[in-house]
């Protein structure tokens, strides 16, 4: 079958990937001039399954009013006249009750575990490197309330056999040596020892490159202009190039497919929420971090990537705003300032924000379209790394018409075709 991918970020090359491995004619289409340039450019650097949850949980309307007041808060609201903006936010908010936090939370986790799994397989399989680490994550809790708080997400690790470690101080000065100097900034951790770490953009390029040997066709520098359906098909695509058609398309595009959706008259619940990084060089390597620590007060991560700190966070509704703002390059910087203070070269790090696509209940959409011959795979917010091979494997196996390893229903465009 052929096959066009609308989108060359870390999701639309997984899916190259697969696709073609499955024996389908792949051509991909970005606006950019290599692969990996917009969200996937320069995140967190995590492949974190054990993270994975909803944003819309029980208690998060009265801390995201606590989160807006902090002084390093974790979350910024830039209200616009977009009634998109505000739909997205009511479907979240109705989302925000444990009965939907532990569904919603059911259906991340699996997906993101056979993610990792799918992921290490490729890497055995290829010989893909990427600044990968396998040494697990680090949740660290300045407050003993947030340590005492983890109850419920420790239940869902249990149930989904997820290995887990509560940490005292002792124990995360241990998994991360570094932390010894600032052990009285913090009371304990959770630290899930099968989460890995990683440079998103140097996987993705390595990818797109082991893509083009096998047979797929990348378009970069091709704005898609126009999407054209006749009846309940699309039938070609216009782009800088010209015109352009397939058997099937893939909308990868990240918060943009939200947009090309609602030109085909059918909108898809996917919202833009920004989130900001910056990458610090490593001055003393005993001072910097191991893997990963998530800062959980100000909802940060501070990640190794070989020579480098990348810290990522926030979160900032703004719609398709991509102004840098410096008010949250302060928040990064304190974040990692005070955990790991002479670790890097702050005075040298680089500032970046990308867009998140955000769904208001937390999986992804991964499947089949309203439209018959359109498939979706985006949506996956701050886990688009953590999900990406997983996802891209799923959607392969769906438009081969093989049963999915995981639960496809889980993650399907469906469950938004009626009121949740």
């Amino acid at each position: 079958m052929k096959v066009i991918v609308l989108g060359g970020g870390v999701i639309g090359v997984t899916t190259a990937y697969f696709l073609t491995e499955a024996g389908h004619e792949v051509t991909v289409y970005d606006r950019q001039p290599g692969p990996a340039l917009e969200t996937s450019f320069a995140n967190a650097g995590e492949v974190s399954p054990g993270y994975a949850s909803p944003w819309a949980g029980p208690g998060i309307p009265v801390k995201a009013i606590k989160w807006l007041l902090m002084k390093y808060g974790p979350l910024v609201v830039r209200p616009a006249f977009d009634p998109n903006m505000w739909t997205w936010l009511l479907k979240m908010l109705r989302n925000c009750t444990a009965e939907r936090y532990a569904l919603n939370k059911s259906r991340m986790v699996p997906l993101a575990e056979y993610s990792r799994d799918t992921l290490k397989a490729l890497r055995e399989a290829t010989g893909i490197t990427y600044d990968e680490r396998t040494k697990g994550t680090l949740q660290l809790f300045r407050k003993q309330k947030q340590l005492d708080g983890t109850g419920g997400d420790v239940e869902v690790l249990k149930k989904y056999g997820v290995p887990y470690e509560i940490l005292d101080r002792d124990g995360c000065v241990a998994a991360e040596p570094a932390l010894a100097a600032v052990r009285d900034k913090f009371v304990g951790g959770l630290r899930l020892p099968g989460d890995e770490t990683g440079d998103c953009k140097m996987f993705t390029d390595k990818l797109a490159e082991l893509c083009v040997a096998r047979g797929v066709t990348f378009e970069y520098g091709s704005t898609i202009r126009r999407i054209v359906r006749n009846r309940n098909r699309l039938t070609n695509v216009l782009t800088d190039s010209g015109w352009k058609t397939a058997d099937a398309f893939v909308m990868a595009m990240g918060s943009y497919s939200a947009q090309f959706m609602r030109t085909l008259g059918r909108p898809i619940p996917v919202y833009p929420v920004k989130g900001y990084s910056i990458t610090v060089p490593i001055t003393n390597a005993e001072a910097a971090p191991v893997s990963t620590v998530m800062d959980e007060t100000y909802k940060v991560a501070i990640t190794r990537l070989g020579d480098r700190i990348r810290v990522g966070g926030t979160a900032e509704i703004s719609g398709y705003d991509l102004r840098l703002h410096e008010s949250r390059r302060r928040t990064l910087e304190h974040s990692v300032g005070d955990l790991f203070p002479g670790g890097g070269d702050l005075k040298a790090a680089s500032f970046w924000c990308g867009l998140r696509p955000m769904t208001p209940d937390g999986p992804p959409l991964v499947g089949l379209s309203e439209v018959a011959n359109l498939y979706l795979n985006t949506g996956h917010g701050t886990l688009g790394w953590t999900m990406a091979c997983g996802s891209a494997k799923v959607l392969a196996d769906i438009m081969s018409n093989r049963v999915p390893e995981v639960n496809a229903r889980d993650l399907s465009p469906e469950r938004y075709l009626k009121p949740i």
